[in-house]
């Protein structure tokens, strides 16, 4: 049977960051990836977006790693040569109501620890943003995007370099909490086999909660339900009308159908919020009624026929419709009793931002130092 120190399950963008805090962590790892490259869910399905901060409950985790995980990107990014814009965004209201709802926004944001906001006035919309209808609007300067690709690329040669390994097409069908410590993975490959580990970390996102419930010795009461929300984007054809990513009043179960932008300057809108029973990427074109009249809220002269199809993503939820959002859900044996054993459950937005976050967190549940003073004393 093969041996190694450290298993991560999952090769998405949270995956290979704690994949790279491991092996920095002078601990031989292995990441197991069912697909045929790293990244092909989630962390490569979403807006690409480093979020500020401005939404999440006071003291959560989402609220604590976004925070101290935007800012590891900044610099990490700047360090690595990692393709990124701090391009700021807005966050508009169109009726008084709303208005109302910005200022709630707001006084979360500085309650969580993001104080740097800017009201602007219809008038200082209009100065920066001419195509944009909107009463006010909070202006986040730390927000940008961030070429999610070239991130997982330098957080797996980060890895790599001290020594780490990636299986692609390694399907984990379950594994086994061992009576003497440690745990037996069964892996399904072109030739089955056997893996025995110290440490495993479970960061399999969508698959997550099922994946968990095969892990013989784990308590069934640790493990969540999972749900799929699916979200689908649609690109604008022609140039972008706005030079700063533009959203909505948040919604239930998303932040609403926003405008990001990409690197390249192409303008894209979503995601909705689509609860499925299955996986399913599709894009149906008749979801753009709903884009149309949604965005035409606060970018009222948006053409006919100027929204094509983009691509779609998924949410890991782990709360159903209806339900309010949940936390991060981050267990290790402070939480089920197994030692080594590290589950991440609903790790949805702002899991990107928060990713190196997320891994110094890992550590920790293993009793290892985390990478970052900074980021352990924020989380």
């Amino acid at each position: 049977m093969e041996e190694v120190e450290a298993v991560v399950i999952g090769a998405g963008v949270v995956g290979l960051a704690v994949a790279r805090a491991l092996a920095l962590s002078r601990r031989e790892v292995w990441v197991l990836e069912r697909a045929a490259s790293f990244g092909s869910e989630t962390s490569s399905r979403n807006s690409e977006v480093i979020h500020a901060g401005l939404y999440y409950p006071p003291g959560s985790l989402k609220a604590r790693c976004c925070l101290a995980g935007k800012a590891f990107l900044y610099a990490y990014c700047a360090e690595r040569g990692i393709p990124f814009a701090q391009l700021g965004k807005l966050v508009v209201a169109t009726s008084p109501e709303q208005e109302a709802r910005l200022r709630s926004i707001a006084e979360n944001a500085r309650a969580c620890g993001m104080p740097h906001l800017e009201w602007w006035d219809a008038a200082r919309i209009r100065a920066e943003e001419p195509a944009l209808d909107a009463t006010a609007a909070l202006f986040s300067p730390t927000t940008g995007i961030v070429d999610s690709h070239a991130l997982m690329l330098a957080y797996l040669a980060d890895a790599e370099s001290e020594g780490a390994g990636i299986a692609y097409e390694s399907c984990v069908l379950g594994a086994e909490v061992r009576p003497e410590g440690g745990f037996v993975l069964e892996v399904a490959t072109p030739e089955p086999f056997r893996l025995k580990s110290r440490i495993l970390v479970l960061a399999a996102g969508l698959e997550a909660p099922a994946l968990a419930r095969r892990i013989r010795g784990l308590d069934p009461r640790y493990v969540p339900q999972g749900w799929y929300c699916k979200g689908s984007y649609f690109v604008f054809s022609g140039r972008s009308p706005f030079r700063h990513l533009i959203y909505p009043v948040p919604e239930a179960a998303g932040l609403g159908i926003h405008v990001t932008l990409d690197l390249a300057g192409t303008c894209r809108f979503g995601p909705d919020v689509e609860w499925v029973e299955e996986i399913d990427y599709d894009v149906d074109p008749a979801r753009s009624v709903r884009f149309y009249e949604a965005i035409r809220r606060y970018f009222p002269d948006l053409p006919d026929g100027s929204l094509a199809p983009g691509y779609a993503g998924i949410r890991p939820k782990i709360a159903p419709p209806g339900a309010p959002a949940a936390d991060f859900a981050i267990r290790g044996p402070a939480v089920h009793g197994i030692p080594g054993l590290v589950c991440l459950f609903g790790i949805e937005s702002p899991g990107l931002t928060a990713s190196a976050a997320i891994a110094d967190l890992v550590l920790l549940e293993l009793g290892l130092s985390p990478l970052s003073t900074a980021v352990a004393e924020t989380v």
